[in-house]
């Protein structure tokens, strides 16, 4: 019997991959959190499978999303980064990662760890989501609006609500499985 997932996955073995394993399970890793913020970010404009596909070349790129190495980077390695064909060569984008890098630094500093500070917006806990149909689905809402305009006031960018909203999907925050879709039923019971 042929498993029920959602729409957007399609047949694509990487998409697959990603909808069946990674999609919507809670992360709770500082690192794990501020790379898929990245690579959110990075796929502004652009559709997730090209930034799946390229999802190793940014490990590499991003010294493996550690956000003080990231912190670190200078004027000279956005112009090596410039001229990396394995990421998308956006100039303001590979600059908001790094911003980012250190916005996540300061609230490491703050909160202890990004984890604590990020999964506050949910209560510590996924919400759990009961859309039948991925039109139903909604693109934003007004916690990620909310979340948008936190991380902005905090030096991040490329976190519009749009981008926020995918972010939470992403990570756990929110399942937004729809409910035929099997993996709906496993991730609640994981929070």
């Amino acid at each position: 019997m042929k498993l029920h997932r959602c729409e957007w996955c399609g047949d694509d073995p990487l998409y697959v991959r990603y909808h069946d394993a990674e999609w919507g399970v809670p992360v709770h890793d500082d690192r794990a959190l501020f790379e898929m913020l990245c690579l959110e970010g990075a796929q502004a404009g652009l559709s997730w499978i090209t930034i799946l596909r390229k999802r190793p070349n940014y490990r590499q790129a991003f010294r493996g999303f550690d956000p003080q190495a990231v912190a670190r980077l200078r004027a000279g390695d956005v112009e090596r980064l410039m001229c990396d064909p394995g990421i998308v060569r956006n100039r303001l984008k590979i600059e908001a990662a790094i911003r980012n890098a250190r916005a996540v630094l300061a609230i490491q500093k703050e909160h202890s760890t990004f984890d604590r500070f990020i999964w506050s917006y949910v209560d510590y806990r996924p919400r759990h989501n009961a859309w039948r149909s991925p039109r139903d689905v909604p693109t934003r809402t007004d916690l990620s609006e909310r979340m948008s305009r936190d991380l902005r006031t905090r030096g991040f960018n490329f976190v519009g609500s749009t981008t926020c909203y995918a972010f939470m999907q992403a990570t756990g925050m929110v399942n937004d499985h729809v409910t035929d879709c099997f993996r709906h039923a496993e991730l609640r019971t994981i929070g």
